[in-house]
């Protein structure tokens, strides 16, 4: 029976590796053990009602689909969760719970393939081709990429502004194609799905289709294996609001790239919305058709800017909000301060913290983000301002920033202002004129004068030189 279980289970990993992020594969299902299978249900043990809770939310359908294909329509899922006995000193006992009737709601990188499809009813697959008939089409969208969920900031309010502006007036606008490009894990898949989204609580009746280059490509070939291309354009011009994420992968598939030419200037001339995704603009894409670049240019080109410190703190705390999970404050920040370019590997980071909080029964801490941190982003630049320094130096002292930048001539506070100089100089790349600008208006000759003092008392004073030790290395955690 274990061994059994131990097959299905293995088969089933195999299918979900393909399927999530590698992050996320070995952080909710490499710990999880195969128990038994008896009468078409595959039991797996959870490390605790944390995790079961998460793999509830975020991966059901996933496991569904793929239990099903091990074992049948009729096959199900159920777990063992531990529970640790907080009473007295007796190992842990489980619990046996089964899989709920919901879908997942939250699951940000999870795409069923068609390989996962079974006897039983499944959603309608929106590649089917259905001729001129028009049909009810799986837009693909993903519920949790909403426009409630996608943090306004400096670095995306245009393109942000745009795609609801669109999703006000689809194909109505003058951003029309919407261009939207970015580095890795900025958000502009996020942005593409929310617009889809909104359309569709506007626009109930519009038909919205989310869609990777790669997935286009994969049908177009298959259309032309069955003989029947024309059927596969007919499809696409059903379409009222077209997404197409990352555009850049169409480059030098020169067939692909000429029906989407066809399809694109048939959605345009009868006002449909068209929504493109790449990771550069659109000047910069090699191996892409002319024709097809200038078309991207017709509408409106935006971009997407790594997030500031501000945007990155309400990116945590509204993800940790939507799921219900408190975190200290200070954790919150040491993650944004630290992980800088790319909120795919913030949001990661933060989920691997809570994993090892719960695997491991520890208190979330700024100990334990470290240690996260050090092995989930090794390569992170940790971002050091004046505004972290100031805050650093003035919650150290038990002031507040705008006392520490005050006029006040009290020794304390003038020594913290000092302190706040002296590390600005020595950690950032700012001028000596901004630095007195953000600590308290003062010159240049004010700030190395203050640097010059710091050092001075560094190495004459024994107790003065603890602090700016202590300082530095709060600074640099």
């Amino acid at each position: 029976m274990e061994n059994l279980a131990k097959n299905v289970w293995d088969n089933c990993l195999k299918i979900i590796k393909d399927n999530i992020n590698h992050q996320s594969f070995r952080t909710w299902f490499e710990p999880i053990k195969p128990v038994k299978v008896h009468d078409n249900v595959l039991t797996i043990q959870v490390p605790s009602q944390f995790f079961y809770e998460w793999l509830e939310e975020h991966y059901i359908t996933l496991l569904k689909r793929t239990i099903r294909k091990e074992l049948g329509a009729s096959g199900r899922l159920e777990y063992s969760i531990l529970i640790e006995n907080s009473n007295n000193h007796n190992d842990p006992y489980s619990i046996v719970m089964p899989t709920s009737n919901l879908s997942a709601t939250r699951n940000p990188d999870v795409a069923i393939p068609l390989s996962l499809k079974t006897n039983s009813k499944v959603i309608p697959d929106p590649f089917v081709i259905p001729g001129i008939q028009k049909v009810k089409i799986n837009s693909q969208l993903v519920e949790r990429y909403s426009f409630d969920n996608f943090i306004e900031g400096d670095c995306n309010r245009l393109a942000r502004s745009a795609g609801l502006a669109i999703a006000k007036n689809p194909g109505k606008t003058a951003f029309n194609p919407l261009f939207i490009y970015s580095k890795v894990g900025l958000g502009k898949s996020h942005l593409a799905h929310a617009i889809g989204l909104e359309v569709k609580n506007n626009f109930p009746d519009k038909t919205v289709l989310y869609v990777s280059s790669d997935q286009f490509m994969a049908q177009y070939i298959e259309s032309v294996r069955n003989n029947n291309q024309n059927d596969f354009t007919n499809f696409y011009q059903l379409i009222d609001v077209l997404i197409v994420d990352d555009i850049h992968f169409l480059t030098g598939k020169e067939k692909t790239q000429d029906v989407f030419f066809h399809i694109f200037n048939q959605l345009h001339q009868r006002s449909k919305q068209l929504v493109i995704t790449s990771d550069r603009p659109p000047v910069e894409i090699e191996g892409i058709e002319p024709r097809l670049l200038s078309r991207f240019k017709w509408g409106l080109t935006a971009d997407l800017q790594p997030p500031d410190l501000e945007t990155r703190i309400a990116i945590l705390q509204k993800r940790l909000y939507n799921d219900g999970i408190t975190m200290p404050d200070n954790v919150i920040e040491y993650l944004a301060y630290s992980i800088t370019t790319n909120i795919r590997e913030l949001e990661g980071a933060m989920i691997s913290l809570l994993a090892q909080a719960s695997l491991n029964k520890k208190e979330i801490n700024l100990d334990l983000a470290r240690q996260i941190v050090e092995s989930f982003i090794r390569h992170s630049n940790k971002e050091i301002s004046i505004d972290f320094i100031q805050k650093v130096v003035s919650q150290y002292f038990g002031l507040s920033i705008d006392e520490m930048n005050s006029k006040t001539r009290k020794r304390n506070i003038v020594q913290a202002r000092q302190l706040a100089m002296y590390f600005s100089k020595e950690h950032t790349k700012a001028s000596l004129t901004t630095i007195g600008l953000q600590c308290g208006n003062k010159d240049h000759a004010t700030v190395l004068h203050s640097c010059r003092t710091v050092k001075n008392l560094i190495e004459t004073d024994k107790d003065f030189k603890n602090y700016v030790e202590e300082l530095d290395r709060l600074i640099k955690l």
